[in-house]
């Protein structure tokens, strides 16, 4: 726990590749609606899809919460620069991909449902466009502007933002001593026993929108988890028994998967059929869900300090290139599968090429970004890789 922890650095480009699969997944799946869909869907997608559907985002606010524990410890920036940094590298992002790259995605998908006619120009136009009426049904408080996949970036604004502010007395609970006593065990049950709460209190009055304003049982979820990571970076005990049990941890969230499977196909439809009127199988069932979100979670952080917390040239480059592929992917696979979709080639051998030209496309555009002052800043690439290492223990252990 004393040096870097590279396995963060390895994770945070783990977590973004399993999105552009998990994107790409969307295309084909069958029955779940996306922006665009294939003429071939495929029911059994959706069992692979939901291995990692219930916590593949808020593994991505584990490690940015784990990220800014260090940024905080560390005592490199003052609030004041340290939110202005998080500012210039979060929105400047979202609106140049709102205004530009997320484009396309609204354009082909509205042309996919024969609601415009072609000529993607005069599309933008109005797309920018505040006042335009065009969709106007498809319309929010901006207007057909929207930042889709984009939404992480405002959300991780705002969590960040309240950490900023609220530093002191983060780190003085994160550094209690019950705290730093407590087994692995009491900290899973804990964190499962406040996502099954903030499901039963939210889930239903407030389902998920990604709108920011009104997503309250997103907030509730991310933001947990997000000052979880935050916490359990300055846990070197957790960490360090989350990697020695890791097996044991991968097993269980497995059951947990397999339990989710099986009462998607019925094997458990006696005990389904009791979930809206015994309270006790409900909170079973709340009970395995959220084991299988925060196991999984902890599972690979394990693995991923067993194997990967070591130098490695390409995670270097990866780690500073996820900005970019995150903000690039999702139109880049909408705008390929348009294009292949009337090649009418077989789905097995589209999908690997559209996942080929979709990496391509997105390691073609990190190398002419680099190389750009204006395109840095557009896509937020830093000069030097982003810090997610954790800090020697005893930095870690002084708040101040």
């Amino acid at each position: 726990m004393n040096q870097r922890r590279y396995d963060i650095d390895a994770l945070r480009v783990l977590a973004f590749a399993v999105l552009i699969l998990y994107h790409i997944g969307m295309y084909y799946v069958a029955n779940w609606q996306w922006h665009i869909k294939s003429a071939a869907t495929f029911e059994w997608l959706q069992d692979v899809m939901i291995l990692t559907n219930p916590w593949r985002m808020s593994l991505l606010f584990f490690i940015s919460g784990i990220a800014i524990a260090n940024t905080l410890n560390s005592q490199k920036y003052g609030a004041v620069k340290l939110v202005a940094l998080k500012s210039q590298r979060l929105f400047i992002p979202l609106l140049f991909g709102m205004f530009v790259i997320v484009s396309p995605q609204v354009y082909f998908e509205a042309l996919s449902q024969n609601l415009i006619e072609p000529g993607f120009w005069q599309f933008w136009l109005a797309y920018i466009n505040p006042n335009t009426t065009l969709l106007s049904e498809h319309h929010s408080v901006i207007g057909l502007l929207t930042w889709n996949h984009l939404w992480f970036l405002p959300y991780l604004w705002v969590y960040s933002i309240i950490v900023i502010l609220f530093k002191q007395p983060l780190f003085l609970f994160a550094n209690i001593r019950w705290l730093k006593q407590l087994p692995l065990t009491g900290m899973i049950l804990f964190c499962m026993s406040a996502l099954i709460a903030i499901w039963w209190a939210l889930s239903a009055g407030y389902p998920s929108t990604h709108d920011l304003i009104q997503d309250w049982y997103n907030h509730g979820k991310y933001c947990f988890v997000f000052l979880t990571g935050f916490v359990f970076a300055i846990q070197k005990s957790w960490w360090l028994s989350v990697i020695k049990h890791r097996v044991v941890v991968l097993a269980i969230a497995l059951c947990s998967y397999a339990f989710i499977i099986a009462d998607r196909h019925g094997i458990w439809a006696t005990l389904a059929s009791l979930y809206q009127t015994h309270l006790s199988v409900k909170l079973l069932y709340a009970v395995i869900h959220s084991a299988n979100h925060w196991l999984w979670i902890l599972a690979v952080v394990g693995f991923a300090g067993y194997y990967l917390n070591r130098k490695s040239t390409f995670i270097n480059y990866a780690n500073r290139a996820v900005l970019p592929y995150y903000i690039l992917h999702q139109t880049l696979i909408i705008v390929f599968a348009w294009w292949l979709k009337g090649l009418a080639i077989h789905p097995a051998l589209e999908s690997l090429i559209l996942l080929v030209l979709t990496v391509s496309g997105c390691l073609l555009g990190y190398e002419l970004i680099k190389r750009s002052v204006l395109l840095s800043r557009l896509f937020g690439v830093t000069k030097k890789t982003p810090k997610l290492a954790i800090e020697p223990a005893h930095h870690l252990a002084n708040p101040n």
